[in-house]
């Protein structure tokens, strides 16, 4: 069994920043695509920003020039530095991975992190 497992969200003043973790455990032979998505209260969940394996990124038009993803392919984390914060950027974040596994073939699995609330206040 995979798991993503998400840290660092918390309550921070609008303009702060916050640096998101995410990191894979289990039987992973690879993964594919990492990514964050974010769930505000009454809203549909929503792409913040995506990283191929071979590094192509892919952001929100609201988080481009202020969040910024990387990741670590050998310790199969993913991580979102979030600058210039805004109250609107609040929301559950949660991290995405597309995880090559045992399950109980071999096939990628499309695996959710349990989320981790980000609070901007104004």
């Amino acid at each position: 069994q995979v798991q993503l497992v998400e840290s660092g969200g918390g309550l921070v003043q609008a303009g702060g920043s916050l640096r998101l973790s995410c990191a894979a455990s289990g039987r992973i032979f690879s993964i594919n695509d990492m990514g964050w998505y974010r769930q505000a209260p009454g809203k549909q969940r929503e792409l913040v920003a995506t990283l191929t394996r071979d590094h192509t990124t892919n952001y929100a038009d609201s988080v481009k020039g202020r969040f910024t993803i990387s990741r670590d392919i050998a310790k199969n984390t993913v991580d979102l530095q979030m600058n210039d914060l805004k109250p609107e950027d609040t929301a559950v974040y949660y991290c995405n991975a597309q995880i090559l596994t045992m399950a109980p073939l071999l096939q990628y699995l499309e695996v959710w992190g349990q989320g981790t609330l980000v609070t901007v206040s104004s």
